[in-house]
């Protein structure tokens, strides 16, 4: 029997103003169903990989609806509890041009930022599990929500399986409770074992400044992590140089203990959707780790993957092995 990996965050709704339209410009949003580890889930189910989603919805259309779209890409839901609450959302103006976007988070109160440590059974759920999946912005919905981030993590530990913990810094979540970032995301890293974060997420837990200018900053800052974390092994990361809201370019890094890899810079023009950009680079670099790639082949998957996002609307990578392999191939050629 295939070993599951697990997931664990909050099923949020988008509501995109359209056309790249400013929000209330129009009466009308596109919907999309996403959440920063329902995203890496997504991603990692089309690439083959078995997924199982633990989170929290509320018993109504749209928590209905949320679980049957993540439940259509084959991830598994049926540890995504109903319970009291409402349906976490976020609104979306997509930037143009020189225009930057938006997002307005509308999640407080959620049925999912209420859950408590005891209402998983992380024993039972990660009890075949590959690999326990978590991002920083479960611990920055507020005190409960952490503490059952900590607790899924303290029982993967202790079961001897593999964490993946994503940074995701979101200072809007974080500043509206009286809430302590450095010490809380300095805990959830110390049980990982793969970091997906840079240079600034590195600083803000270990307190100390790094520049992103140049691999050799960026490795200090790597290795600075690595001695502060003993069980980490691996730190992911990309950069992105903005030139407009369509034209960006992007590189890829990865980072162990006695190795890194950097790729080139790749210009992303015409640029549809970049929202999860981050969960796709999340989700390649997992694929090709799971198959024994080192740190290159990690960097240039992820790269690949997040490079694709910014074509696809929505918020989760759809792509499989054979659409990575025509990137990197440079085909853009019809497949026929």
């Amino acid at each position: 029997m295939a070993q599951p990996i697990v997931f664990f965050g909050e099923l949020l709704i988008r509501l995109t103003a359209p056309g790249r339209e400013l929000l209330m410009q129009s009466p009308s949003f596109d919907v999309h169903v996403g959440g920063a580890e329902a995203n890496v889930a997504v991603g990692l189910a089309h690439l083959g990989h078995d997924t199982t989603m633990v989170s929290a919805v509320p018993d109504s259309a749209l928590g209905r609806g949320a679980v049957s779209a993540i439940r259509a890409h084959n991830v598994d839901c049926r540890n995504v509890q109903v319970r009291d609450g409402r349906m976490g959302l976020y609104f979306l103006a997509q930037g143009a041009g020189l225009r930057a976007s938006e997002v307005v988070y509308d999640r407080l109160g959620s049925s999912f930022s209420q859950v408590n440590a005891a209402d998983f059974d992380w024993d039972m759920l990660l009890g075949d599990a590959k690999m326990l999946h978590l991002s920083g912005i479960t611990p920055a919905l507020g005190p409960q929500s952490a503490e059952a981030a900590l607790a899924a993590a303290k029982v993967a530990a202790r079961l001897g399986i593999p964490i993946s913990f994503d940074g995701n810094y979101r200072a809007m979540l974080w500043d509206r409770w009286d809430s302590n970032p450095r010490a809380i995301l300095s805990e959830l890293i110390g049980y990982a074992d793969i970091l997906f974060g840079n240079h600034r997420d590195i600083s803000l837990v270990l307190g100390k400044d790094f520049s992103g200018d140049g691999g050799d900053r960026r490795r200090d800052a790597a290795l600075a992590a690595f001695a502060a974390f003993p069980a980490l092994k691996l730190i992911a990361s990309t950069a992105r140089h903005l030139v407009s809201a369509d034209h960006h370019q992007l590189s890829a890094r990865v980072d162990m203990r006695d190795s890194f890899a950097q790729t080139a810079d790749v210009d992303v023009t015409g640029i549809i959707d970049r929202i999860g950009a981050g969960d796709a680079f999340a989700s390649g670099v997992l694929h090709a780790h799971f198959a024994g790639g080192n740190a290159e082949v990690m960097a240039k998957t992820g790269l690949a993957l997040t490079c694709l996002k910014h074509s696809l609307p929505g918020d989760a990578s759809l792509f499989g092995q054979a659409d990575i392999d025509a990137f990197m191939d440079g085909n853009l050629d019809v497949r026929r």
